[in-house]
């Protein structure tokens, strides 16, 4: 692998920023599931559903899975016929993409450059979900130096999921997440924004407050929120007032109605209903291993899921789906959203089952 060059300046100094990502890529990177403690019957049905996802965004634009060098004849066994997936050796902790690789940058010549967050398992020592996480927190270099993309080591613990932005200097976050004691208690609310400004390269953040209820990573905005082109967002959403997804919801609105974006725009919201509510079964808590204390896999415990939990491909949409009643609704809303793209969905249980989803498993490249 290349030696790339780490600045020590922030992005913003050399005109980078974070595009959004319904904006050209390059490629998605991903990473094969394998932890027995979250991922049930040895990860077996989480493999079939990860190589769906892989399978549904190579349609669009080409996948690299990083998978462990135990893990990669299965992963061949699964993925090698598809032309556009290509696997590469990578050791990591568990398989979410999203928040232990880099989140990329360019400028306005197009240059792409990266940057490696800290990260400490969502909470580390207090409240995290598992430790170690060190191979987890090699996993952003390891991209970088395989994709031969210089980069910046930023000074904060952060992880791709709590973020979104619009490419033209807006960006989305929680408050749960990002302000929650255990990711940088040493940091004030305006020292914080205050690098996502410089490491990002944006002009306004606008602070929602909780993410959707029960999401274990502190409230993520990935589950919650996402710019579907600048001036618009997509929320999660229940007409449901008995349901305490409602208040959290209702709140973001009025957030969202309140807020001008960094050229001055109101923004425009679409709500995009909840599916269930879901729960996890008696028969999906028992086929773990090893229960982790610090990850809730019990039967009866409500499930995070969300359809604004999908990825952005090149000229697609890979959206999950629950076999739920409101699966229909939603994909049609998301396609009336995104007319020139295809709507590709892929039945995403088992993802949710391990705590995340389809946007918490991948990575943009642009």
């Amino acid at each position: 692998m290349k030696m790339i060059r780490m600045f020590n300046t922030a992005p913003r100094e050399h005109g980078f920023y974070m595009p959004g990502e319904f904006e050209p890529h390059s490629r998605c990177w991903m990473l094969w599931p394998q932890r027995p403690d979250n991922w049930r019957n040895q990860a077996g049905p989480a493999k079939e559903a990860f190589s769906a996802v892989a399978r549904a965004i190579a349609r669009f634009e080409p996948v690299v899975m990083g998978v462990s060098r135990q893990e990669f004849e299965t992963a061949e066994k699964f993925l090698s016929l598809v032309s556009n997936i290509t696997l590469v050796e990578m050791e990591a902790d568990d398989a979410w993409m999203r928040d232990v690789g880099p989140t990329f940058i360019k400028n306005r010549q197009g240059e792409v450059r990266a940057v490696d967050w800290g990260f400490n398992a969502w909470g580390g020592l207090n409240g995290g979900l598992y430790f170690p996480w060190d191979r987890d927190e090699r996993i952003a270099r390891t991209v970088m130096e395989l994709s031969r993309i210089d980069g910046y080591k930023a000074p904060l613990i952060l992880e791709g999921g709590s973020i979104h932005v619009d490419g033209e200097g807006t960006l989305l976050t929680t408050e749960q997440c990002l302000l929650h004691p255990n990711r940088n208690p040493s940091l004030s609310r305006d020292e914080i924004e205050s690098l996502l400004k410089d490491y990002l390269g944006v002009d306004t953040v606008i602070w929602l407050g909780q993410g959707v209820y029960g999401d274990e990573t502190d409230g993520h905005v990935d589950n919650l929120c996402c710019f579907t082109r600048p001036g618009e967002v997509l929320l999660h959403w229940t007409d449901d007032p008995a349901d305490p997804q409602y208040e959290i919801s209702l709140d973001a609105l009025k957030r969202l109605s309140r807020a001008r974006d960094a050229k001055g725009r109101p923004l425009t919201v679409h709500k995009l209903h909840q599916p269930g509510p879901l729960f996890m079964s008696e028969e999906e808590s028992n086929s773990l291993e090893n229960h982790n204390p610090g990850m809730i896999r019990e039967k009866g415990a409500r499930l995070a899921a969300s359809y604004v939990n999908f990825y952005m491909a090149n000229g697609g949409i890979v959206m999950p789906v629950f076999d739920d009643p409101r699966d229909e609704t939603a994909l049609a809303l998301v396609q009336s959203i995104f007319p020139d793209r295809n709507i590709f969905p892929v039945k995403a249980r088992e993802i949710l089952l391990g705590g995340g989803n389809i946007h918490c498993i991948t990575q943009q490249q642009p």
